[in-house]
């Protein structure tokens, strides 16, 4: 009997065993579901829009200045006074050199001595000739003595003239051994030396006005179509960096045939203090802008410098990861043109691009 009742008790345990499992394997259904879920990648996507994008070219350009003086002395001599070094801010009229002066200075003492002489003999004549023409009209002398007082008067004025306009030259000669700035501005190099004999051939220096600029840029013939006035230029160092903006200014109505391109000029503004003389950068030229599709840089990965992007293409009910080769245009700001590869609205996948391959699910964010 007591076999009996403990029978009776060990069933409904077993009951409720059983009953326990399958309320336990029920709980567990929903696991395949949300490791399904765990699997689509969340990644924040951004659409590909249309923006402005500036159509460009870049070419070399070279500073030149409007005013820019190679210094050259007009007389021969040696060097006793250089008074400014490379890099030195002048004034117009600021003594630069000085070459030696004491032999042309004896020269001009030697011609005042002798404007002095012929003053003497000029006075003396004018004196002479007054009293010459009161005796012919006392008709003391003859006609023929007082026209003789006459010559001897023009030929003294003549003379005494002439050695007053050499003596004048001598001088001015004399302010060639003064070598000065022609007008304000930065001196260049100084490859001579003190002591050194200079002649009218040699080069002394230079001196640049750093204020009236302009970019020289040679545009290819084959652009000579689209090129005209007003164009924008940004002025780029070998950075990318913008060191001026300017627009064209000048096309050359001729055509170099050496380089086969056409020059154009943009006057660069009086506030860029980055630009100099002589200086080579790059100048890029906007002949249009039109609206493309822009993908930010942050979506673009290059494997062997191919670029391309993933997108977020629909299947079924989610969203997979796409690959997709494109071609790209010059950055503009954080973003990249699309010349192909992508058409406006294409969701571009932004993060987490290091973990994606083709195919994979994903869930777009944003």
């Amino acid at each position: 009997m007591s076999r009996i009742l403990n029978s009776r008790r060990v069933l409904p345990l077993i009951v409720c065993a059983a009953v326990g499992l399958t309320a336990g394997c029920k709980s567990a259904a929903p696991a395949p579901a949300a490791a399904a879920g765990f699997h689509a990648m969340p990644v924040q996507v951004s659409s590909v829009t249309l923006a402005p994008v500036p159509m460009t070219d870049t070419y070399v350009a070279t500073i030149k200045s409007r005013r820019s003086a190679t210094i050259q002395p007009q007389v021969d001599g040696n060097l006793t006074r250089i008074l400014v070094k490379s890099g030195d801010s002048v004034k117009a009229g600021q003594l630069l050199m000085q070459i030696d002066p004491l032999k042309q200075i004896a020269t001009v003492q030697s011609q005042q001595g002798t404007q002095a002489q012929k003053k003497a003999v000029y006075q003396y004549s004018e004196s002479d000739l007054a009293r010459q023409k009161n005796l012919y009209q006392a008709g003391i002398i003859s006609k023929q003595a007082y026209d003789q007082a006459v010559q001897a008067y023009q030929n003294a004025k003549g003379d005494y003239d002439s050695s007053a306009s050499l003596t004048n030259t001598q001088k001015q000669q004399l302010a060639y051994y003064q070598i000065r700035a022609p007008f304000a501005g930065i001196v260049g190099d100084i490859p001579v030396h003190l002591g050194d004999y200079v002649s009218t051939t040699t080069m002394l220096t230079t001196v640049d006005e750093n204020k009236d600029l302009e970019a020289y840029i040679y545009i290819p013939t084959d652009r000579a179509a689209q090129v005209r006035r007003g164009l924008p230029v940004d002025l780029l160092d070998s950075s990318g960096n913008v060191l001026a903006k300017s627009t064209i200014s000048f096309i050359s109505p001729q055509v170099d045939n050496g380089m086969q391109s056409i020059l154009a000029k943009a006057e660069i503004p009086h506030s860029s203090q980055l630009l100099r003389n002589q200086q080579l950068v790059q100048a890029r030229i906007t002949w249009s802008t039109t609206p493309t599709a822009v993908v930010p840089v942050l979506a673009v990965t290059r494997i062997g410098g191919q670029p391309f992007v993933f997108v977020a293409e629909p299947k079924g009910k989610g969203y997979v990861a796409h690959q997709v080769t494109v071609t790209l245009g010059e950055t503009v700001g954080n973003t990249y043109p699309v010349l192909s590869g992508l058409k406006p609205g294409d969701r571009v996948i932004l993060s987490g691009l290091q973990f994606l391959q083709e195919g994979v699910p994903v869930q777009p964010l944003g």
